[in-house]
């Protein structure tokens, strides 16, 4: 009988890419509208947000140091499937083939897994590289997709107020990252105000106006269930009229495969527009690491709905699945403002691709 033989390249990928499916909301959150955007929202507990947990004496140091922790997940399903191939295989054809499928299981996504095994079967880093070479050209590759969308967040002074409309699905932390945000731009100096633009959940609106009197920055609320694109132009309004440099407007979580939905949202940035025709002048897709290769539907479905300008990664601290994001740098290009691995407000920072590279690949700063 002959030998059953290996599924070949194409066929393995297309098992990654279509094995995926969108995961439920989290069970924390709910879904922030009913199926139909005229349904009154039911009633929601208010559940304020606890204080940012205190500094701990054995938490890591300096940003370097929490990142490589936050991505200590990520590191070591990849570093341990390296090191299984690398130290108990010869290296082959078809141990190359085994170790672009465990990237592509991580996440990396197929174009990077690709250049990674192309660079080590070219014999350019030797024969026989070790595990620790490995981790280098991983990190060498991982470094070049991400490069090019590893871009800061300039606002720009002339547009008063800076509208940042904050998007994304239930439970990805918008909220939180409006406040880490506004506690950034106010110890630089900049007057900030929120905009509670989630209308559907009270705990949303207590939670943005918690975040509020913490950071000393002026909130924009309504009731619960009021018309978010109403409230949005009224925080546009007040802010152009108290001279604001930068207004973050929340907005409620939706399913990015919910049509109705979208709308809601398409309608808000419609909304601005007649208040302002240059806002919003950023649209930051906020990203939770651990959904994998949802987050690629994702970048996809809002960028086409809201305009998406840039993208804000968080809970890459509570997750095996960081390398999505370089899947994402490949694929869309979107440029990738800041990144979060915890609770702390600078536990939120600018986004470097070289060490977020190192870091993944389980190496030391250089």
């Amino acid at each position: 009988m002959s030998e059953e033989k290996k599924p070949g390249r194409f066929a393995r990928w297309m098992s990654y890419l279509t094995d995926d499916k969108p995961p439920a909301p989290p069970a924390e959150e709910e879904s922030s509208f009913a199926e139909s955007p005229s349904a009154p929202p039911p009633p929601a507990p208010v559940a304020l947000p606890e204080a940012p947990p205190p500094e701990q004496d054995d938490a890591p140091t300096g940003w370097w140091g929490r990142l490589k922790a936050g991505l200590t997940k990520s590191s070591s399903r990849i570093g341990q499937r390296i090191g299984d191939l690398f130290t108990k295989k010869k290296l082959d054809a078809a141990t190359l083939d085994e170790l672009e499928d465990a990237l592509i299981e991580a996440d990396l996504g197929v174009e990077t897994a690709t250049r990674i095994t192309d660079a080590i079967r070219s014999g350019r880093y030797g024969k026989d590289p070790t595990s620790e070479q490995v981790r280098e050209i991983l990190a060498e590759e991982v470094e070049k997709a991400l490069a090019p969308v590893a871009q800061p967040l300039v606002l720009d002074a002339s547009a008063k107020p800076f509208v940042i409309l904050m998007v994304g699905v239930n439970g990805s932390g918008k909220t939180t990252t409006i406040g880490k945000l506004a506690k950034q731009f106010m110890d630089e100096g900049r007057k900030v105000m929120l905009a509670a633009g989630d209308t559907f959940r009270a705990a949303a609106i207590e939670q943005l106006k918690v975040w509020g009197e913490r950071n000393g920055a002026p909130v924009v609320s309504g009731a619960q269930g009021a018309d978010a694109s109403g409230l949005v132009f009224d925080a546009i309004t007040a802010a152009k009229q108290q001279s604001v440099d930068v207004l973050l407007v929340d907005t409620a979580g939706r399913l990015q495969n919910k049509a109705g939905l979208m709308d809601e949202l398409a309608k808000i940035v419609r909304v601005m527009k007649k208040v302002d025709p240059g806002a919003p002048h950023a649209v930051l897709l906020v990203l939770d690491a651990t959904v994998g290769q949802n987050a690629l539907q994702q970048v996809e479905i809002f960028g086409r709905t809201a305009g998406v300008t840039g993208l804000v990664m968080t809970k890459l601290d509570g997750t095996a699945r960081g390398g999505i994001l370089v899947a994402i740098a490949a694929k869309h290009k979107t440029p990738i403002h800041f990144i979060g691995v915890g609770e702390r407000a600078d536990d939120l920072q600018p986004f470097a691709a070289r060490d977020f590279a190192r870091a993944i690949a389980g190496l030391d700063q250089e």
